[in-house]
Formats: structure tokens, sequence, C-alpha cells
């Protein structure tokens, strides 16, 4: 089990265009995701790396990916996200097994839902989806596949009210657990990588049992 430790950062953070800079300023360090957990069927592997901080009230996300196709169909929040070029990040922040996945393609549509397993998932409600800003190097436009290789930028800024089934004031001490993926099923050639490794023996992304521990300072 990988861990990780999320920085705070004494700064004020209101747009997720200024998370990039702001994590670079406080030198905080990427986590690549490197896991190809089923390489007979989906051996592709793009590049992917994130980075993540909290300023108390929210938390703060940069991917960097270099994939060798992109794709962002997905015209609204809760759409069919996974489908398109996706970074997804899943967090237990309590130990109730209730966690969260955040899934976002390339150009910021959204996708979040809670419960404990796949399984009738509790999707945010509107006014939650709204509380997440984020900032896209490819721009928000939709746009069918692009075979050529890109890379691209994700940066979201997640206010400690997306957690709606948990009251947590603050990230403040938060000991928590969850993964993060690139995955992208409808691209030319579909992968499903992750940061912590996933031993199953077909793609899912919904086993806690296999997350890594989050800690927040």
């Amino acid at each position: 089990m990988q861990r990780l430790t999320i920085p705070k950062l004494n700064l004020i953070v209101k747009k997720a265009a200024e998370i990039p800079a702001a994590l670079q300023a406080a030198g905080v360090a990427y986590t690549p995701v490197n896991n190809v957990n089923w390489p007979a069927s989906y051996p592709y592997k793009p590049k992917m790396e994130f980075a993540a901080a909290h300023v108390g009230d929210a938390l703060l996300l940069h991917y960097r990916v270099d994939e060798q196709s992109v794709r962002a169909v997905a015209r609204e929040d809760h759409e069919h996200i996974w489908e398109d070029s996706c970074a997804e990040f899943f967090i237990m922040p309590a130990a109730d097994g209730l966690y969260y996945n955040i899934e976002c393609n390339c150009t910021g549509k959204l996708l979040i839902a809670v419960g404990k397993d796949r399984n009738g998932r509790k999707p945010a409600p509107k006014e939650v989806m709204q509380g997440v800003d984020r900032w896209a190097s490819l721009g928000i436009e939709p746009f069918e596949t692009r075979n050529e290789p890109t890379q691209w930028e994700l940066a979201l800024r997640i206010p400690v009210s997306t957690f709606f089934l948990h009251n947590l004031s603050g990230f403040d001490g938060l000991q928590a657990k969850g993964n993060v993926y690139k995955c992208g099923d409808n691209l030319p050639v579909p992968h499903f990588i992750s940061w912590n490794p996933i031993k199953t023996e077909n793609p899912d992304f919904h086993r806690s049992e296999f997350f890594g521990e989050i800690t927040f300072e």
C-alpha cells in the first residue's frame, strides 16, 4: 500500500486556474500514476502524474497527462465521463466505508458520487457540482477523438462541502484512504492505470480494499 501526505498551503487559492502555479511555488511534489493492473488485456500506460495540497477548506488537485489520443465527448456533468480521457480521484474521508469518486474528463466535465461500492451510488446534487471549480488546458468545449499524441493538464478546487454525506469542518489533520486513476474506456486504446495497484481479475476501480493511505497535514 502506498501512502500520500497532502501538505497544507498557507495561501489563498480561489480558482482552479491558480492551482498549478500555487503548487509549483510551494514545491509540492508530483506523484506518478503508473500501475498497469491488467497488462494482458490493457497494456497501454499513458504518462500521468498528480499533485495535491489543501488550504484548510478546499482540496487542490493538479493532473498532468501525456497520451497517444484524447477524447472529450461528454457535454454535461454526470454523463459518461469515464469513456473520455479521464482522471479520477477516489477518497474515503472517514471509517464508515463511504467513498467519493471524483471523475473529470480533459475538458472539465465532472462526475461525483458516493457509496460503499460500485452499486447504488448517490450522485452529488447540482449545488455540490457547481462548487467544484475546474481548469482544463484543452479548454471546456467537447470534441470527438483526436488520434494524435497530446499533453493536457487539469486542475480542480474541491471545497470540503463536496463531501456532502460527511460533516467535515476542514481537511486539517484528516486521515483518509483513496486512489487515483487514469482511464479512457472509449479511446482507440482503452487503458486503466492506478496510483495504488489493484489486484482483481478484470478492471475495477471501485475496490476500496486497495486504497492507499492519505494524510492531510
